[in-house]
């Protein structure tokens, strides 16, 4: 069985077709899927549909590439996980490739983010894009091996997955690592432990290979399995347990 630690089913492409996608899950064993929100009003969403379906978790945050007109607060963050189904905070970071100029307003969202996640104990769904040396060090200044977390559709090199790693934190990978020129994600993969990975699909984006262009799902995710089992030569079914038990682990899901 596979989990899918990171998707937006509340997105138009895959909640207008809920159904389907979930009945794609069950054909390739993907149990369960967490259903991460972006900004506060596609929290609700996301909970509403962890709350309609069971095998559906939610997180709560905001990602940091939104430009809002009225901050989120640690106490509107830490309120809203307190939800059974919301398992964690994010997903949250900071992102230096889609946006540019003066950026302090990620890097102090992100500080709110990683206080609200350990104020209400639940771990961080962390998004870094070009932003690697300043998402650590706000992470070390913010004392987030705390509380811990994953970095989420994982692109940087070994050493910044370690450093992750050090501070408590588990590192996912995407369908990213299916792509012909992603040879040194597979690396990454293969060299760390094994109880320190989580698979994803970051759906509807990012389609591993054989569907990459079209529309992703959580059904999809088993596809990083297998390139995970490639690299390490290990068994599909092997790469699936680790994973499992590896977020049940970290978010504490109710089930």
């Amino acid at each position: 069985m596979f989990i899918d630690s990171h998707c937006h089913l509340n997105f138009p492409e895959l909640k207008e077709d809920i159904d389907s996608v979930l009945s794609a899950m069950r054909e390739n064993q993907v149990s369960h899927a967490l259903c991460v929100s972006v900004d506060l009003p596609s929290s609700v969403q996301a909970i509403e549909l962890a709350e309609k379906y069971g095998n559906l978790l939610a997180s709560v945050g905001v990602h940091p590439d939104y430009e809002i007109n009225v901050e989120p607060t640690q106490f509107e963050l830490t309120q809203r996980a307190q939800h059974p189904k919301v398992v964690a905070i994010g997903e949250t970071g900071l992102d230096y490739f889609r946006l540019t100029g003066e950026l302090e307003w990620q890097r102090v969202r992100f500080r709110r983010h990683i206080q609200a996640a350990i104020a209400c104990n639940k771990p961080l769904i962390i998004h870094t894009r070009q932003a690697a040396a300043d998402t650590l060090r706000i992470m070390r200044e913010e004392h987030a091996e705390r509380i811990g977390g994953v970095m989420h559709c994982f692109t940087e090199s070994l050493e910044v997955a370690y450093e992750a790693i050090d501070l408590g934190f588990l590192i996912s990978f995407s369908g990213i690592l299916t792509f012909k020129n992603a040879a040194s994600i597979r690396e990454v993969a293969r060299q760390i432990p094994l109880d320190r990975i989580l698979i994803e699909t970051d759906s509807p984006y990012l389609a591993p290979v054989p569907f990459r262009g079209k529309t992703n799902q959580p059904a999809y995710v088993k596809h990083v399995a297998e390139t995970i089992a490639q690299v390490r030569n290990l068994e599909v079914a092997e790469v699936g347990r680790a994973t499992t038990e590896n977020f049940i682990r970290l978010f504490r899901p109710p089930f």
